[in-house]
């Protein structure tokens, strides 16, 4: 991933460095562990761990002429071990330390997605709460509905995200997983009891049945959570757009006072970090597929998933962390503007009532359909004369006899959409 858009904490896990410090501590527990059960000599375990170490430099030189980037670090490795080399890697197989070594990473990752949504989730409550009574006009098809709060827009959010994060936990659990199996995963070169001694080590799972490599529908799974998870933001980060278009204005994103919204026109304040989480998204999304695709692999293995997961574990985490950490700022430091937000709702002189209207008018005795019929007459004037919609339906003698002008007023001012704000927010909040 580009550092634009790349935090650090992210990037450590992916470096290459990282990758075969984890190589070389499995490698040194695997020896442990053939040592304790009685394979190697316990002197030459502790030898492998005192002296395994290992140049990124010299591994690609290795590599060059090798083509081999496990033999290429074990060459390295028995290059500073000494004799004692020959007990390195006992009855395993490139996947035992690539798969496991991958899990490690993934479930590291996992680890700060997971502080990335709770920090989000932290934000969005507070900012639920600041507005829990702030009327906002409601939209369908980006058509005025009925009011609703600016603060229940919010709790939807929140709720989605708490289950954005119980998606990740699950994908985290599921993919910590360690396979030390050996050729075709049926542990015919080495002892179960060694993998076994390894993932308690690493703090991981034993992989149920492993062929060669550990199954990737659990990497599916895990590359379709952080899909799941874009496709949130990117919801939250349309309605920010939305909200924030000139006409609408109800929301901004903090605009820096040196910051410059066009190379052009000194007046625009544009909505580009909601913009650019976006489009992150859709790009997180993108590596989906192939995830997908690498769990269809030959017989006991084939290396058709490698190259993909080389490319989409380190960038898709990258990418969606960056992603979880912008719309944290975005959500904190919103602009809100409530007054917009009332003239938007009186922009149809009541006619986000007529909902009310219909079914006070039925509870008369007028059928629906002619109810209906008169609040949909009604309106269409109140649309085309922008005349008050008290006014279009008062022409209507069902209108005038059965609700009339003081029961039609209290109506369109009626304030029942807060009325089970609390309810929902019990719901949503647990308290």
């Amino acid at each position: 991933m580009i550092k634009r858009y790349s935090r650090q904490i992210m990037e450590r896990i992916w470096e290459e460095e990282n990758k075969f410090k984890i190589w070389l501590q499995i490698e040194c527990h695997s020896s442990d562990a053939m040592a304790k059960f009685g394979y190697i000599p316990k002197k030459a375990a502790l030898n492998i761990r005192k002296k395994s170490k290992f140049s990124l430099k010299r591994i690609n030189e290795l590599e060059k002429n090798i083509k081999h980037d496990v033999l290429a670090f074990l060459t390295n490795l028995s290059e500073n071990i000494g004799e004692d080399a020959r007990f390195l890697h006992q009855g395993m197989t490139s996947s035992d330390i690539v798969d496991t070594a991958l899990s490690i990473r993934m479930r590291d990752a996992s680890e700060i997605i997971i502080q990335d949504i709770k920090n989000l989730l932290k934000v969005l409550k507070s900012q639920s709460m600041k507005y829990k009574l702030t009327p906002i006009m409601g939209r369908s098809h980006g058509i005025h509905a009925e009011t609703t709060t600016f603060g229940l827009k919010l709790a939807g959010f929140y709720s989605e995200f708490k289950r954005n994060l119980e998606r990740m936990e699950k994908a985290k659990n599921e993919i910590s997983t360690c396979a030390i199996s050996g050729p075709v995963g049926n542990y015919a070169s080495i002892d179960p009891r060694v993998e076994k001694y390894v993932a308690k080590k690493l703090n991981l799972k034993i992989e149920t049945i492993s062929t060669q490599c550990i199954p990737r529908d659990r990497h599916a799974h895990f590359f379709s959570t952080l899909g799941i998870i874009a496709s949130s933001i990117e919801r939250l980060s349309t309605e920010i757009r939305n909200l924030q278009r000139t006409e609408i204005r109800e929301v901004e994103e903090f605009f820096s006072l040196k910051q410059k919204g066009s190379s052009a026109m000194p007046h625009k304040r544009n909505p580009i970090l909601s913009e650019n989480l976006t489009g992150i998204s859709r790009y997180i999304r993108g590596q989906v597929i192939p995830a997908l695709e690498n769990v269809s692999l030959w017989h006991e293995r084939d290396i058709s998933h490698s190259s993909v997961e080389r490319i989409i574990a380190p960038d898709t985490t990258i990418a969606l962390d960056f992603a979880l950490s912008r719309l944290e700022k975005i959500i904190k430091n919103l602009k809100v503007y409530p007054k917009n937000m009332i003239k938007n709702i009186n922009q149809l002189s009541g006619l986000s009532s007529s909902q009310t209207i219909l079914l006070e008018l039925t509870q008369k005795g007028v059928s629906r359909e002619r109810a209906y019929e008169i609040v949909q007459k009604a309106s269409r004037e109140t649309f085309t004369t922008k005349n008050n919609f008290k006014d279009s339906l008062l022409k209507f003698e069902e209108c005038k006899k059965n609700l009339g002008k003081n029961t039609i007023e209290k109506i369109i001012k009626n304030k029942d959409y807060k009325k089970n704000i609390n309810l929902i927010y019990k719901r949503v909040f647990n308290k």
